[in-house]
């Protein structure tokens, strides 16, 4: 078969195992490495000086708007490629058809919580330069060619490029979600945006903040990252500036819970670097007065109490809204079969 015919029609095949427990064909594991982020504590107060600091009494936001979004990997299929030019011998590469979600629940007077917008996508990730789309019984997953790099872990490749994808879908949502507030009586420049996860490509959206509910890196001197665990409920470090590959804004804030470790319920918050000091410490006051409200509770959600309510009913919706992963799976089948 000529490379002209395998790129008009692709051919693959499912692999059997079930994607939750990964591939039948594993490489090894990526690595987090250290942090090389630039910090600027002496934002709100000088490190000398550095205390927890306890609410203080802000106005209510007119409404709070929770981003979120969800993937879900149905397949790991092989791609085959044309034969190689040394043997002859026939070649595959394997990719990911996977399904992803971002939505917007929206949080005010009168309505409650109640979902606001959403956006689904199905996507094949793959190196494959003959890859196209996938048709379906149960929609396309559309083709997202990513460049190949023999240095990275051909696994962390594909699952990285649909990160990619499931974060601009999230952009969109944020963007979208003031547009869709419309109607609902909130005043103007009134609403909180927040973001589950980083910022990063939403900085250009007024009155938003990033909740970030892990750590892997400790960013802040040792002296002042050691002050973070004498957080009080509600209470938050002061307001620093960080950089790594982008700047912003950035505190930890602990969310009320059980006591145990301690780092538990505290959350990283952040908003753009380039808003006034005031403006960040304005927005860093706000979140003691609103996170809180909205932590979940340990029997509840086993991601408690940094997974908050609204994000963890949005997440349960999106995924209702990917499919039935039995059925996407038989479809995949189905069309590769055929």
């Amino acid at each position: 078969m000529t490379s002209t015919t395998y790129a008009a029609r692709m051919r693959f095949h499912v692999d059997g195992w079930d994607p939750t427990y990964g591939s039948s064909v594993e490489n090894a594991e990526n690595s987090i490495g250290d942090s090389t982020a630039k910090v600027t504590p002496n934002i709100e107060l000088a490190p000398a000086d550095w205390k927890p600091i306890s609410p203080s009494h802000v106005p209510d936001p007119g409404a709070v708007l929770f981003v979120d979004g969800v993937r879900r990997v149905e397949a790991r299929i092989w791609i085959e490629q044309p034969p190689s030019t040394i043997n002859g011998a026939p070649n595959a590469t394997m990719a990911l058809c996977a399904s992803y979600a971002a939505g917007t629940v929206c949080c005010c007077p009168g309505q409650g919580a109640h979902l606001l917008t959403t956006e689904s996508r199905r996507g094949l990730f793959t190196t494959a330069p003959n890859a196209v789309d996938v048709p379906t019984t149960a929609g396309t997953y559309q083709a997202n060619i990513t460049p190949d790099d023999q240095e990275e872990n051909l696994a962390v490749l594909l699952s990285t490029a649909l990160q990619r994808r499931l974060g601009d879908l999230e952009i969109l949502a944020a963007a979208n979600a003031r547009t869709a507030l419309t109607g609902h009586g909130v005043a103007e420049g009134s609403d909180l945006l927040v973001v589950d996860g980083p910022l990063r490509g939403c900085t250009h959206l007024p009155r938003a903040l990033g909740l970030i509910k892990s750590h892997r890196t400790a960013y802040l001197p040792p002296d002042l990252h050691a002050m973070i665990a004498t957080l009080a409920a509600n209470e938050r470090s002061p307001v620093f500036l960080m950089g790594t590959s982008w700047d912003r804004h950035a505190w930890y804030l602990r969310l009320p819970c059980t006591p145990g470790a301690p780092w538990a319920g505290v959350v990283r918050l952040e908003c753009p670097a380039d808003i006034p000091t005031a403006e960040a410490i304005a927005l860093a006051n706000l979140s003691q007065l609103v996170m809180p409200r909205y932590a979940s509770c340990e029997y509840k959600d086993t991601r408690a109490p940094q997974n908050l309510v609204p994000v963890a009913g949005l997440e349960r919706e999106l995924r209702r809204r990917l499919g039935n992963p039995v059925l996407l799976s038989r479809a995949l089948r189905v069309a590769a079969a055929s």
